[in-house]
């Protein structure tokens, strides 16, 4: 997280690498998926979507954490 200063304000800059490293997760699943789909690998397909989502909700749990700590740290419980 980065913070910037405005004038009286101080404001929290959310970071748009998280969205694009997503993407690019999804995209590259998405393509592993089509390949071995049509080698006939409908298995090891899934089981490549599912470790995908299993990163992409582990980069999200990271981040919720990081949201969760910063409201404590904020009403100073």
């Amino acid at each position: 997280m980065r913070w910037c200063s405005v004038g009286y304000f101080t404001c929290l800059i959310m970071e748009i690498d998280l969205i694009f490293k997503i993407a690019a997760i999804g995209i590259i699943i998405s393509i592993l998926n089509q390949v071995l789909s049509r080698s006939g690998r409908e298995e090891q397909a899934t089981m490549t979507t599912l470790a995908g989502l299993v990163v992409v909700l582990m980069m999200i749990a990271q981040k919720i954490s990081d949201l969760f700590s910063l409201v404590k740290n904020l009403f100073d419980f």
